[in-house]
């Protein structure tokens, strides 16, 4: 059954689709027959992605010419809708990009949005599922007015799958005069430097906490990241405390990860980090204490010092290497 036409904000950095948009493709051609991939640049370069993963068509700005893609790509989606398009739904990832434009439509639409959902349906109308209280709880929420359904998609909600699609058809969308918004253009950009796969993609995570000690221990954590090609990642104690990036960091206000593997080294497991990883397939615990929340969640838990147990774990990697 489809709901109406769906409309998927597309994330495109240096020539690759962000995996946050291609996961939203996936649930978005689930639901929807009609599913229009909008990208905030140029379309051309990334159509036969979004095609191979669902999107029947593809909107696209053209070159903003160093123009800030928030004001730019909403204010096109808000004319483009003010113009007679009817989308039943806008999805938009739970990321910086997704947030800035998703909240700029809402004003120049005066339309609700939900966010945090990890799911949709149809139910008679779509409804958002969204986990609160740690993820202990579900609240599912639907619009009542006529006005496009605005959703903020938490990464990782949906496997990301191809459907064997050639490239989706491209047409222009016009960015209309901004006035003074539009004035600000982007003069210099900074790209951090990380090596080894990234922390929303890999298929191992190796994160460390307060359980390191301090700053100079984190170098455990990623040793043994290196080890098992795997990703680094953090607790928010140990971003907040300056030991490491924020880009690091995993929980509900860091990325969330669905890894095979994910290591938890001197973590305590409180329900704002447990909400960015408690989905992974394997969760291993390195905890001194026994009664440690991460525990309850650990597929095997292991109630040792980190500065004893890390470095036995390399040596056994070492070993086998």
């Amino acid at each position: 059954m489809s709901v109406g036409t769906v409309w998927v904000f597309a994330e495109v950095a240096e020539g690759s689709v962000a995996s946050i948009t291609l996961e939203m493709l996936a649930k978005a051609r689930e639901i929807s027959s009609d599913v229009v991939a909008v990208v905030g640049g140029d379309g051309d370069a990334s159509a036969a992605e979004l095609g191979a993963h669902g999107a029947t068509s593809v909107l696209a700005t053209g070159d903003l010419g160093g123009a800030l893609a928030g004001p730019s790509v909403a204010g096109a989606m808000a004319a483009a809708v003010e113009g007679g398009a009817a989308p039943v739904a806008i999805m938009f990832g739970t990321t910086y990009g997704g947030r800035d434009v998703a909240g700029r439509l809402s004003v120049k639409l005066d339309a609700s949005v939900i966010t945090n959902i990890v799911d949709l349906a149809d139910e008679d109308g779509l409804v958002g599922t969204e986990p609160i209280f740690g993820g202990a709880s579900l609240v599912k929420t639907k619009f009542t007015t006529d006005k496009p359904g605005i959703f903020l998609i938490r990464p990782k909600s949906f496997e990301a799958s191809e459907t064997g699609g050639g490239a989706a058809a491209v047409t222009a969308i016009a960015v209309p005069d901004l006035g003074a918004t539009g004035a600000a253009v982007v003069t210099n950009s900074f790209v951090e430097q990380t090596e080894g796969p990234k922390l929303d993609e890999a298929a191992v995570v190796v994160s460390g906490g307060r359980g390191l000690g301090e700053a100079d221990s984190y170098a455990l954590v990623e040793s043994l990241a290196s080890a098992l090609n795997a990703a680094p990642g953090a607790s928010r104690a140990i971003v907040d405390a300056g030991w490491v990036p924020y880009s690091y960091q995993v929980g509900q206000t860091g990325k969330v990860v669905k890894p095979d593997v994910y290591i938890a080294a001197g973590i305590s497991g409180a329900t704002q980090h447990l909400v960015g990883m408690k989905g992974s397939k394997t969760i291993i615990a390195i905890n001194k204490d026994s009664e440690a929340p991460i525990f309850g969640v650990a597929d095997l838990g292991i109630v040792g010092d980190v500065h004893k147990v890390l470095p036995q774990l390399l040596e056994a990697l070492a070993a086998r290497a």
